[in-house]
């Protein structure tokens, strides 16, 4: 809900200054009350972030009318403001108020300037503008964007204490670059299992090297794991009712390791599942 306004442009924009400073206390103490992690609020740097999810390329994508709760990082302006663009210093307030007070007033705005890196945005030029928007109730924010594309994708969710996480997903997939759609199916429930699951692919493929007696690059090694191996093994796992709790790709690899240690044998055929089933009984 916007503010009110009392017809007095100046004054308001005081008021809304005061009011965005105290919902960033508020927030803070119920962070605190709730036992949430620290870096929560904090606004996301795009450096960090790119290079976490690994730059791929860039272009320019022109003029858009961004969502503005999608607007949740900077490029170089880490301080003042926290993700939800609300001032944390008072070092920002004059020309926070300034611009408080022209939008109040109707005055046109220019559009901010934003990079885009998955579903969320990172502010280059216009952090005041931004968070003056989100004060006054805007849900929409006109903008000059330039997309980044990276390896790995990015939420509006992500915070800073994701990236080594997402870091380790995206080493995961420039090991093993799977196509999208096998991207999203080859899930395990903890996304740390990521390395061992690239380690039993990259065994799988020098396995099949020595069978077929030719090299192969990752791209191949990747695309052939998922059709050769991954697909019809959680086929026979499913038919045979052995996929458990958690994913398909948690399956696989607990499977897989039960195979091997009970049974001592990389094949898989529905003998070997029977097998491995009166095994584990």
């Amino acid at each position: 809900m916007p503010p009110r306004s009392t017809g007095l442009a100046g004054a308001d924009a005081q008021d809304d200054f005061l009011r965005a400073r105290r919902r960033l206390a508020v927030s803070r103490l119920r962070r605190w009350l709730r036992r949430e992690p620290g870096d929560i609020d904090h606004i996301l740097p795009f450096d960090e972030v790119v290079a976490a999810l690994g730059r791929l390329q860039e272009r320019d994508a022109g003029l858009k009318v961004v969502p503005i709760d999608a607007v949740v990082g900077t490029v170089d302006r880490t301080r003042g403001f926290d993700r939800h663009f609300r001032p944390t210093t008072p070092q920002v307030r004059a020309r926070w108020e300034r611009i408080a007070t022209a939008m109040r007033r109707g005055e046109a705005m220019p559009p901010v300037d934003l990079y885009k890196v998955g579903e969320a945005y990172f502010v280059k030029d216009g952090h005041h503008r931004v968070s003056v928007a989100r004060a006054l109730g805007h849900d929409v924010i006109d903008a000059r964007v330039v997309e980044v594309v990276t390896r790995v994708g990015a939420g509006t969710d992500l915070h800073v204490g994701d990236l080594p996480l997402k870091s380790h997903e995206r080493v995961f997939f420039e090991r093993v670059p799977l196509p999208p759609d096998a991207r999203r199916r080859v899930r395990p429930s903890d996304p740390w299992d990521l390395a061992q699951l690239a380690e039993g692919i990259e065994a799988w493929g020098w396995r099949w090297t020595q069978e077929h007696e030719r090299v192969m690059d990752r791209k191949e090694l990747a695309r052939r794991w998922y059709e050769e191996e991954y697909v019809p093994v959680v086929t026979l796992l499913r038919d045979a009712d052995m996929l458990g709790t958690g994913t398909e790709a948690d399956a696989y690899q607990r499977v897989g390791a039960d195979r091997y240690r009970l049974l001592r044998t990389h094949e898989w055929s529905e003998d070997v599942l029977a097998r491995l089933r009166a095994e584990q009984r």
